[in-house]
């Protein structure tokens, strides 16, 4: 029997891990908002929001009791956006015991404190021990992976028992699950890939072609692993899983949210606009943001997050971000 797992956030992700390991044989709960959210999921039979037409396994349940569903709970995965994660880590951090295992399935920073999911999850659950926490990243575009396509991931910890609690928990025929002791990389490397992903989709939205969205994926990784390493990161975690794969996958997809949002901004659309339409959040807005502070304080030079960030929030056109890059000066690329 495998171990009793909860999901937190009816998120995209979040319903589709649930979804995914519902179908793998794990006892897992969805832990909704409210109960009218319940409600509507039980009765709707889907996640009409976030994945119209994906039925949920019969053997998925759904509750909105927090303290019934977190405490019966061996695994619990936090699958809610880096501004809601504190808040909602607060809410089971009292239903928690020394045997849980937290496992922070967010890529992204957390504004203000610039701090790592792990790291928030450490503050909040008081109770808990930080070898408990465990975070989940790689190329996992979950419309791809809810359709029964196969893909990999990367678990991350500080203890290797717990590691292997969760690479046990996924693993599937259609869902390897990979292990490492780097959490501080396959965190920055899940979060800071995004900003990689808003600049490939400036590229498609001007049309300048694969050659520069190449040059740019490649450089943007040179600088993602620059300020890693000077965060404590191990430098090959970025030639991994969390980091190039998941960056191969959300630098061509259509279905990248942060992609999706760096190609209507070379469109000409506004970046309030482009938020307002959307239900999903695009997390390498704000990691952007945090990536441009942490790079400041460490003096690490970071090119491309610097254009991005002005793009987004200072109001540089796309195309004039792409030749100040390109006008920079030369020099050894390693």
């Amino acid at each position: 029997m495998k171990r009793k797992a909860a999901i937190v956030g009816t998120t995209t992700w979040g319903t589709t891990i649930a979804i995914m390991l519902a179908k793998n044989g794990v006892p897992v709960t969805l832990l909704a908002r409210n109960e009218d959210e319940v409600f509507t999921l039980v009765s709707d039979g889907e996640n009409k929001r976030f994945l119209p037409g994906i039925k949920f396994p019969d053997e998925l349940l759904i509750s909105h009791r927090t303290q019934d569903v977190v405490s019966d709970a061996e695994v619990v995965i936090m699958a809610v956006p880096s501004y809601a994660l504190r808040h909602n880590a607060a809410l089971v951090s009292s239903f928690l015991t020394v045997d849980s295992v937290i496992v922070s399935a967010t890529k992204g920073l957390e504004i203000g404190s610039n701090k790592r999911m792990s790291e928030v999850l450490a503050e909040e659950l008081v109770c808990c021990d930080v070898s408990q926490i465990c975070t989940l990243s790689g190329p996992n575009l979950a419309k791809e992976i809810v359709m029964g396509s196969p893909a990999s991931a990367v678990v991350a910890g500080y203890d290797l028992d717990n590691v292997n609690k969760i690479q046990e928990l996924f693993n599937s025929s259609l869902f390897r699950v990979y292990g490492s002791n780097d959490i501080v990389g396959v965190e920055l490397a899940g979060a800071l890939k995004n900003v990689i992903a808003l600049g490939a989709g400036f590229c498609d939205g001007l049309g300048i072609g694969d050659n520069a969205k190449g040059a740019l994926i490649t450089r943007g990784l040179a600088e993602l692993s620059r300020l890693g390493v000077a965060m404590g990161a191990q430098q090959i975690t970025f030639a991994g899983l969390a980091g190039i794969g998941d960056i191969i996958a959300t630098c061509s997809s259509p279905l990248s949210r942060n992609h999706y949002v760096g190609q209507q901004l070379a469109s000409g659309a506004s970046l309030s606009e482009i938020t307002q339409s959307m239900d999903n959040v695009a997390e390498g807005i704000n990691s952007t943001m945090a990536a441009k502070e942490i790079a400041l304080d460490l003096g690490v030079d970071m090119p491309i997050v610097n254009v991005t960030y002005r793009v987004l929030f200072e109001g540089l056109q796309p195309q004039i971000a792409v030749s100040e890059l390109m006008g920079r000066p030369v020099g050894s690329e390693w």
